[in-house]
């Protein structure tokens, strides 16, 4: 999922990559204007609407099939993939959605060049997904994490797991995930110029009409990404440690 506008820079460096694995690529364009009849961005707003507005534009490259959501800019580790693709050979849905998340630890999720947003999980014993609250500005203090937002301070243990936006979801997630987009865009918070309708959030609006069930798979692997410029160069020395230790060769694609 891409914007337009670098449509031809992306096909110049990771599109022709991409051409090269053994797999059928589809590209979806996510855009400001793309919104449900009725609705338009407010004068001034120039970015899209965030993950769930994502999820959005790409259903018709998606086609009705059970699919998976990932962020473009993280490294999430093999097994993550593997746990969602098996879990989506079974998933059906039945009277609710039956959906996965993969769940990353709290520490093995920050960064020492800043703050990070992270969608807070609490689940049942059973690995059923409870609740997932959006929280931002989070940062390690001493052994805990904490997060300084307009509505409080709220603290966390390390070991808290996370939702990183790697999802396992059926086709039928479109039609909850269109009304509660309306819902926002309706609201004082779609009338924001740097608002966003994250995915987590929407998910959890989902779970808690009832409509779904989502299983929580946590993985004690490490997630890398680069939230900041800083963040590059740690980045490029765990995946080089991953090509070194033989779990990647050194070209995905030949």
């Amino acid at each position: 999922i891409i914007k337009e506008a670098i449509r031809e820079e992306f096909m110049q460096t990771v599109g022709k990559r991409l051409e090269k694995c053994p797999m059928e690529i589809r590209y979806a364009y996510q855009e400001l204007d793309k919104l449900p009849a009725g609705y338009a961005a407010p004068v001034g707003r120039t970015k899209p609407w965030g993950t769930c507005h994502a999820v959005l534009c790409a259903g018709d490259a998606i086609d009705g099939a059970p699919f998976a959501v990932v962020n473009a800019d993280d490294y999430y580790g093999k097994s993550a993939f593997r746990v969602v693709y098996d879990y989506l050979l079974h998933a059906a849905d039945g009277e609710k959605y039956d959906y996965c998340m993969v769940g990353y630890t709290l520490k093995n999720t920050l960064t020492e060049n800043g703050t990070v947003s992270r969608g807070i999980c609490r689940a049942d014993a059973n690995g059923k997904l409870i609740d997932v609250t959006e929280r931002t500005k989070i940062k390690r203090v001493g052994d805990i994490a904490e997060s300084v937002e307009d509505s409080g301070t709220y603290t966390f243990p390390l070991e808290s797991v996370v939702s990183m936006n790697c999802w396992g979801l059926t086709p039928a997630v479109f039609e909850g995930l269109r009304n509660g987009f309306e819902c926002f865009l309706a609201s004082e918070k779609g009338k924001e110029l740097k608002s966003e309708y994250y995915l987590p959030g929407s998910i959890d609006e989902l779970m808690k009409a009832d409509k779904c069930d989502v299983k929580v798979y946590a993985t004690t692997a490490a997630w890398y990404g680069v939230t900041y410029s800083e963040d590059k160069e740690s980045v490029k020395n765990s995946l080089n440690a991953l090509m070194q230790s033989g779990e990647y060769p050194e070209k995905l694609w030949k």
